[in-house]
């Protein structure tokens, strides 16, 4: 875990903290259904590994919350996606766009476990995002409030996390292999 937190790793948190928080607000603002606000912290796992994703994505939501409050709830929803970035990216996930892709999925299909507990808890099942609208027409038709949530996190994740991997990707695939050096996981993600 320490050879994950060097000086570069260092240097591209608060880099892939700000991307999170600029992203997920707009996307928040203009109340889509998905989030797209891990991308970040996706790159930071991918190239550190899956503790520095994992810190990535609860300090992003810590500093998020400090102007928009709703965001500290998630932090541990947040965590768990870069750790799982991270193991995917270590296991060789993120090797060519289709295995980024099934990386997107199993970070998609695993954080309904941790983010439906928290959505039900705090919120009652709606967290406001456009997505809720899911959850409303489940509930209308007869499904429990916390089914709702479950399922629509299990229909929303997939829209947003295989994108996100997919993007992620790109940029890491982007990168010079000299620069790519510098990472930690280098070997991990060496073309």
């Amino acid at each position: 875990m320490k050879k994950e937190f060097g000086l570069i790793t260092i240097a591209l948190i608060p880099v892939a903290i700000a991307l999170n928080i600029a992203v997920g607000q707009m996307v928040s603002v203009l109340k889509l259904p998905v989030y797209m606000d891990c991308m970040g912290t996706v790159l930071v796992a991918i190239t550190c590994g899956p503790f520095a994703g994992a810190l990535t994505g609860a300090l992003s939501n810590l500093v998020w919350g400090l102007f928009s409050p709703s965001a500290l709830p998630f932090i541990p929803v947040a965590a768990w996606i870069g750790f799982v970035a991270g193991l995917c990216a270590r296991y060789g996930l993120f090797s060519t766009w289709w295995q980024a892709a099934i990386a997107g999925l199993v970070v998609a299909l695993t954080t309904p476990f941790v983010a439906t507990p928290i959505v039900v808890c705090v919120y009652g099942g709606v967290e406001g995002s456009g997505a809720s609208l899911i959850t409303a027409i489940l509930v209308k038709s007869g499904v429990k409030i916390s089914s709702a949530a479950f399922y629509k996190n299990l229909m929303v994740e997939p829209v947003d996390k295989i994108p996100t991997a997919l993007i992620a990707f790109a940029v890491v695939r982007g990168m010079s292999q000299r620069y790519l050096s510098k990472f930690p996981m280098a070997a991990k993600i060496a073309r």
